[in-house]
């Protein structure tokens, strides 16, 4: 017997507009997009700090290159069980403290006075860290149900803000003050973002589904499903970061000048985050494997026209370029509580950022061993081809979405 139906009453009253649900729904989202901009700000906030640890501890390159895996190790390992531990606190709690644990961290770095308390500190801050993506995206997917694609869009260009912010802002910090004190004025706003989430995120209620996630589940998910999804994002990630090692390369044999340098890659960043808001609402008009085909197919051939083309229409693509490499993984995060059983979604989206972020740290590895034996373009070509192996496997994840 079938408990809902289109017809019903409870799916009636259950999509019929509630200001009070509004109200919290909202709540959820910009909470949950605040946590991404700070713990994602403060990911990359160690690439502004690399320069003053290294003249004031007198590191090498491979002890810095080791600072930034002591962080984003310990954040992508422990990111599935962060998931497990809020079933047994909360979401709720298990993000307030993980939040307050990435601040913490950085207060501590900035009374370290060695490599080793300087290691323990970004690992203390990275096991805060693995809590926010599982959990806000979890909060997102719960609190919007099927409508959740094109907020998660919201929540993940969310991200890219903080990316932008937190490492401008210590950088600018650096240059008044001593590196120390502006590590503990950072750490301060973490704090403080800490116990906001503790106060105002609204509670998730773990064993009460809703009706949307209820008419999900009987209609789509399955682990053949979320593992062909898993996949597309791992080498659509693969792509982007290869592409990303390969880019300033590729710039500088067409002649390009260093000044003009970060100019060509802030234009792919622009355009990155532009795609991570803009692809999401794509994604609700064209369906996912369209939106998957438009996005890697037109990557696939702006890499081409990149190597190809002289450096002038080479740079007026670039923005483009960025829209199409960051855009499919809105459309991908948000596809994760469609092929995750009820009750799953935080456990599912901790195992899809797990693989990404790893995915991330071994492509550039990958792709440089290979450039190393055929060369800069034909590395680059490679990740072009690599956008094109997408097109089977989302073809294959077709069926086991409602929608596509």
């Amino acid at each position: 017997m079938r408990l809902f139906s289109p017809s019903t009453p409870a799916t009636s009253a259950a999509e019929r507009p509630n200001p009070a649900r509004s109200s919290q729904r909202t709540r959820v989202l910009w909470l949950s997009c605040t946590a991404h901009a700070l713990h994602d700000g403060y990911t990359d906030m160690i690439y502004a700090l690399l320069p003053t640890w290294q003249a004031d501890f007198g590191l090498g390159y491979g002890a810095l290159a080791l600072l930034r895996g002591v962080y984003a190790g310990t954040m992508a390992t422990l990111q599935v069980p962060a998931g497990s531990l809020a079933r047994v606190l909360g979401p709720r709690a298990t993000l307030a403290i993980g939040t307050l644990l990435a601040a913490l961290g950085y207060a501590l770095a900035g009374m370290s006075g060695s490599l080793l308390s300087l290691c323990v500190a970004l690992a203390l801050s990275g096991c805060g860290s693995s809590t926010q993506h599982p959990l806000a995206s979890g909060a997102v997917s719960r609190a919007y149900g099927r409508s959740a694609r094109a907020p998660l869009s919201v929540y993940n260009f969310a991200g890219d803000l903080g990316k932008s912010a937190l490492p401008a802002a210590v950088s600018l910090l650096i240059t008044s003050m001593p590196w120390r004190h502006a590590l503990w004025a950072m750490s301060t706003i973490g704090i403080l973002v800490a116990l906001v989430l503790a106060l105002f995120l609204p509670p998730l209620r773990k064993n009460e589904p809703s009706v949307e996630e209820i008419s999900r589940q009987a209609t789509t998910g399955s682990r053949s499903g979320f593992s062909l999804l898993f996949a597309v994002g791992v080498l659509d990630t693969a792509v982007r970061m290869g592409l990303l090692t390969f880019l300033p390369f590729l710039l500088r044999s067409k002649g390009i000048s260093p000044q003009m340098m970060g100019t060509a890659l802030a234009l792919v960043f622009i355009g990155g985050a532009a795609g991570k808001f803009t692809c999401g609402w794509l994604g609700a008009q064209m369906g996912v494997i369209g939106t998957v085909f438009t996005t890697e197919g037109a990557t696939a051939l702006l890499i081409l026209a990149v190597i190809w083309l002289p450096l002038t229409p080479a740079i007026i693509l670039l923005p483009l370029l960025g829209v199409m490499l960051n855009g499919t993984s809105s459309v991908l995060y948000g596809t994760v509580p469609e092929l995750t059983p009820v009750g799953d979604t935080e456990r599912a989206f901790a195992l899809f950022y797990t693989g990404t972020i790893a995915s991330g740290a071994l492509a550039p590895v990958a792709y440089g061993l290979l450039g190393d034996r055929i060369g800069v373009h034909g590395a680059t070509i490679a990740t072009a081809a690599t956008a094109l192996v997408i097109f089977p496997l989302a073809l294959a994840l077709r069926r086991h979405l409602s929608t596509t």
